[in-house]
């Protein structure tokens, strides 16, 4: 096959796969295990164990104080190296009002001191309630919320849900944020 005609038959093939794969914002298969890698990409639409919840499920949860919500956002550290004397401000984190916010706790793999952070953190959300429901969050397309909702399963939460459009969705939907500090790390 070669000129125009070759070119032809190239196209429809490129086209015919492109139209048989699966979208770019479908959502991938639950793993397993934790995610380990990539945590800014689409997510599973499932979380074995919990509840998914969408914007207007969380909203009533929210309005009727009926749930505890985490925060699993990261928040950059200070940069390593940076001089003493040069003023590092934290990115402001506006969050759903009445939260706690985790950083750092949906990574696949915690250092031990960090188990033991997320376990004090949820049990401050809880007051000690292993049944009182807990609602983990992020932002959109955001496999911290996940991991970390994963992880209060594997410790023994009986009640929880996963809110996936985290902060994104509630923004969008104009629910009320507030400005958020981290919960202090160790």
């Amino acid at each position: 096959m070669t000129g125009r005609t070759g070119h032809r038959a190239i196209a429809f093939f490129v086209a015919a796969a492109a139209a048989s794969a699966a979208p770019a914002d479908q959502n991938p298969p639950e793993p397993a295990g934790y995610r380990l890698s990539d945590y800014r990409a689409p997510t599973p639409a499932t979380l074995a164990g919990a509840r998914v919840l969408t914007t207007e499920e969380a909203y009533d949860l929210w309005r009727n104080r009926a749930a505890a919500f985490v925060d699993a956002l990261p928040a950059a550290p200070r940069p390593q190296g940076l001089k003493p004397e040069v003023v590092w401000r934290d990115k402001p984190r506006f969050d759903i009002p009445g939260g706690l916010w985790l950083p750092d706790t949906g990574y696949g793999e915690l250092a031990p001191v960090m188990e033991t952070y997320f376990e004090a953190g949820l049990r401050k959300a809880t007051g000690g309630d292993m049944a009182k429901p807990l609602v983990f969050y992020c932002l959109r397309n955001c496999w911290m919320s996940w991991n970390a909702a994963k992880r209060a399963i594997a410790v023994g939460y009986r009640d929880v849900a996963w809110y996936p459009d985290g902060t994104d969705g509630w923004s969008e939907a104009g629910h009320p944020l507030e400005s958020r500090k981290p919960e202090p790390r160790p």
